[in-house]
């Protein structure tokens, strides 16, 4: 597919006029000072193209999210002959800009980066990390101080092959979070699996003729990996066990717990790059069932696996079931599941009319939530090729692509793409592939941060100018809930609708969004309900004074004072004394 001026779609379609959602600010916020880098500009191997992911976390409890950017490597510095690409983790400075303090915080990594993944998994008040590479996986724990310990070793988490996009949990009840780790491909440095060679089978990498690199098919898969929380600093793997260890040996990139069949219990939902999605339903025994097939999820309408990446997780028609959606290769939709109840999913993509815009897109990264505060999740993702190759061609795609951002509009009965505005956000070219979403300026807003492969990351600052109202949650989980309060679902009712958001670690494509829950309440200035559901089965019902603002709210306690109440208070004098401004 090419635009007016024969540029590919991917690349271009862009318009004068029309609404602006997002601004770059990736520059002028300090994070254009890092540079993501992962092997070499031609992409030989399949290692080199997959990219890595960032997650957003309140590292030091001051209100404010800060960014982890997971990097990737380079064969010499596998091998100590270069100084390894360093992960950066960017500080909030309040002012909309940020400060990498990697180095002092200690959570450089120097391994071949891919996913991340938050969780306070000794349920001490404050975020830890975990960084999935080729090669050993990292376990950063939160040292209360701005620094943080690598304790992977120790706590028996550091496996050692290909690890993707993992995800903190509590499957089994015990308010302690546990770890699953997805793994995608089985390497071996020493045998690398070009064209051609006996690594393959002998068999000829190509895309539509042109020679590239090999992979996922044909090569050897790496299983998956839960492990459980044993609540002194260690963890046992207990994949196998618990039903969930990958016997086929599928491409796992990103996964999350959540709790799909709302009977009060986390399952896990994974995807799967060129093989079938896996979802788990939990059956609160210590065991999952996997109802991948049975449920829908595994396989698109066709009934044929797609190269899922992404993973996002919401209930966008707002009926309090959960729906799923995957990111996939170009030449292939992106795929809408509905969730139906009882576990079963129905893919509606094609009738909601973001299948055909989707197809010449490679995405990864996205999320459901709700952009303009009207009180109902909208969808987006971000995208980038594999092949280099691509632009040498006329193919109708780009190696560098701009993000897809879809409004949901007739309450969850379609959804419209949202044009790309030259100058904005959605007009960004890049080589995009982990994304996190969140209000990284407390105001009511969700933005995004891109992690792009060989490149820059991105901020898109969400400046919608609409004027709906909204609410933000920081949940605090009880005594026998994760501290996090990762698996709490939450209701509620405001101007007639009733949503639904929980609070996930993981998902997206090898990423973690804010855990705070976000509500847009669209014209209504009053939260009629808010019904909370903690990890343990509580079920407790809070009463918020006001909206506008974030609230913590811990399980038994109800709104509890913070942080979060200084800065509503800054934040409405500060209103009170500015003058509007408008976004050219």
């Amino acid at each position: 597919m090419l635009d007016s001026e024969k540029r590919p779609i991917t690349a271009g379609g862009f318009v004068k006029t029309g609404p602006i959602v997002f601004e770059d600010i990736s520059e002028k916020a300090g994070l254009t000072v890092w540079q993501h880098k992962m092997g070499t500009p031609q992409k030989p191997y399949i290692l080199e193209t997959i990219g890595s992911g960032v997650a957003l976390l309140d590292y030091d409890n001051d209100g404010w999210l800060d960014i982890y950017l997971v990097n990737g490597s380079t064969y010499d510095a596998l091998t100590g002959k270069a100084e390894p690409p360093h992960a950066a983790l960017f500080h909030n400075n309040h002012d909309g800009t940020f400060t990498n303090v990697a180095e002092m915080a200690g959570v450089t990594n120097g391994r071949w980066g891919f996913g991340v993944a938050v969780g306070d998994y000794d349920n001490d008040g404050w975020p830890d990390l975990y960084v999935g590479n080729y090669g050993k996986n990292r376990l950063y724990h939160n040292n209360h101080d701005g620094t943080f310990t690598d304790i992977a070793e120790s706590a028996g988490v550091t496996l050692g092959n290909w690890s993707t996009g993992p995800s903190f949990g509590d499957y089994d009840g015990d308010g302690r979070l546990d770890l699953f780790v997805p793994g995608y491909v089985h390497w071996d440095m020493n045998d690398l699996p070009a064209s051609g060679s006996q690594a393959i089978g002998f068999a000829n990498c190509q895309y539509r003729g042109a020679q590239t690199m090999c992979g996922p098919r044909g090569l050897p898969g790496e299983p998956d990996h839960l492990f459980h929380n044993n609540g002194d600093g260690t963890f046992t793997d207990v994949s196998e066990k618990a039903g969930v260890s990958d016997k086929r040996h599928y491409y796992g990139f990103s996964s999350t717990f959540v709790d799909i069949d709302n009977d009060g219990k986390v399952d896990l939902v994974v995807t799967d790059d060129s093989s079938p999605n896996y979802l788990y339903l939990n059956k609160g025994d210590g065991t999952f069932q996997d109802s991948s097939f049975y449920s829908g999820f595994a396989l698109n309408q066709d009934a044929r696996e797609t190269a899922s990446m992404g993973l996002a997780v919401g209930d966008y028609a707002n009926n309090g079931r959960l729906d799923l959606y995957t990111t996939t290769f170009s030449d292939d939709y992106k795929t809408l599941y509905r969730n139906n109840g009882d576990g079963n999913f129905v893919d509606i993509t094609p009738q909601m009319g973001i299948a055909e815009p989707t197809y010449p897109f490679l995405s990864w990264g996205t999320a459901f939530f709700d952009y303009d505060n009207d009180g109902w999740k909208d969808l987006m993702f971000v995208s980038g090729h594999v092949f280099p190759q691509v632009d040498q061609h006329n193919w109708g795609t780009s190696w560098a692509e701009r993000p897809l951002l879809f409004h949901n509009v007739i309450h969850g009965k379609k959804f419209e793409v949202i044009p790309p505005v030259e100058g904005t956000g959605l007009a960004d070219v890049i080589p995009a592939r982990g994304a996190a979403f969140g209000d990284l300026f407390n105001d009511g807003k969700i933005d995004v941060v891109i992690n792009c492969l060989d490149h820059t990351p991105v901020l898109l600052r969400n400046v919608s100018n609409d004027h709906n109202h909204w609410v933000g949650l920081q949940l605090i989980g009880g005594p026998k809930s994760p501290r996090d309060a990762v698996g709490s679902t939450v209701y509620l009712t405001s101007g007639g609708v009733r949503q639904r958001d929980d609070v996930m670690s993981g998902g997206s494509f090898e990423s973690s969004n804010d855990m705070r829950l976000h509500f847009g309440l669209s014209e209504s200035t009053v939260v009629d309900k808010l019904e909370i559901r903690w990890p343990d089965g509580t079920q407790e019902s809070v009463t918020l004074p006001s909206v506008d603002r974030y609230f913590a709210i811990e399980e038994g306690k109800g709104l509890v004072p913070g942080i979060y109440d200084s800065i509503a208070a800054n934040s409405h004098a500060s209103k009170v004394t500015s003058t509007p401004h408008s976004v050219k």
